[in-house]
């Protein structure tokens, strides 16, 4: 009895993810979840420089800054609720000091302005198609810093307005690094603070113009994230408890089937040897002083010397 619709997926890409890759995730916060698997397995990866951005429109800013090497200053920058902020990035950028704010915005256009010219693969993951326009500057944000929402409109992009957001993103992008691999994805995170309605005609949006602008011939691919969730887990036991998130479980399925259709075959067994450092690194021994755990200890510093000896980019 089968009681699952599976997807099939299968890579047509020949630029498949291996220690030498190196990878930059921009968007929701899914990519967030992928990034934290790519960073435990000890690839080489730029996660969210910005912070987490929903909308293709941030995306797109954000790529446009950083090839044109934007250089931040007070203009870019606005004080509200004891912190200085940028409508261009997400909160963790943010500051109480002036100073470091701008620091840190110009240190992540410069860090994304050099990845974008040497990664092999950038993962795009969109979350909505609703954005908010500042009223008085006329500009989509990327968030609000809970800014009065008076002084926002909101508003749900088009499929022709998303497509032209990805065409901007993919010809920025090529303009700099003609062979990277773009994947894009939709977060099967739900946004139902928009309305049940309003978040399935968003993610509609978004994925009819993803699929206007993927091509395979141009290294333009789309990975399903979305349909994963929505069809082969779709039960409530695979969500967190806001019943909105996907739980450990779904991302870790999730995760298996990225890896199973873009990850070649010679990395597996060195994500396995990774994964044992990584829990060897993180036991607690009942004895710290025993004979066993210094030898523990030994076979394990061995282990990391034999990962180090093959990929030097590697640090625990």
């Amino acid at each position: 009895m089968n009681l699952q619709t599976k997807i099939k997926i299968k890579s047509e890409s020949k630029n498949l993810i291996n220690y030498k890759s190196e990878i930059l995730l921009l968007g929701s916060c899914f990519s967030e979840n992928i990034g934290d698997k790519l960073n435990y397995f000890k690839f080489q990866t730029l996660q969210n420089p910005f912070g987490i951005l929903f909308h293709p429109k941030a995306i797109e800013r954000l790529i446009t800054n950083a090839i044109n090497e934007k250089t931040y200053s007070g203009k870019d920058i606005f004080f509200q609720n004891e912190r200085w902020h940028s409508f261009e990035s997400h909160s963790d950028l943010s500051s109480n000091n002036e100073k470091i704010i701008l620091n840190k915005l110009n240190g992540a256009i410069s860090i994304t302005q050099r990845k974008l010219r040497n990664v092999s693969h950038i993962v795009i993951t969109l979350g909505t198609a609703w954005v908010y326009r500042h009223i008085e500057s006329d500009e989509i944000v990327a968030n609000c810093h809970k800014v009065p929402q008076k002084k926002f409109l909101k508003e749900l992009l088009s499929v022709d307005e998303i497509t032209q957001s990805l065409d901007a993103i993919i010809q920025l992008i090529k303009s700099v690094n003609k062979n990277v691999s773009i994947l894009f994805t939709v977060s099967p995170i739900r946004h139902l603070k928009d309305g049940f309605i309003e978040n399935t005609q968003s993610k509609s949006h978004l994925i009819a113009a993803i699929h206007n602008v993927i091509d395979v011939r141009k290294n333009l691919h789309y990975f399903p994230s979305y349909e994963i969730m929505m069809d082969e887990l779709r039960d409530y036991r695979f969500y967190a408890e806001d019943m909105i998130h996907p739980n450990k479980t779904a991302i870790n399925y999730i995760w298996e089937k990225f890896l199973e259709s873009w990850f070649s075959n010679e990395v597996t067994s060195s994500m396995k040897e990774i994964d044992i450092i990584q829990k060897g690194l993180s036991h607690k021994p009942f004895n710290a002083s025993s004979e066993k755990h210094k030898e523990f200890l030994s076979n394990l510093e061995q282990k990391i010397v034999e990962i180090k000896t093959k990929f030097p980019f590697i640090n625990f």
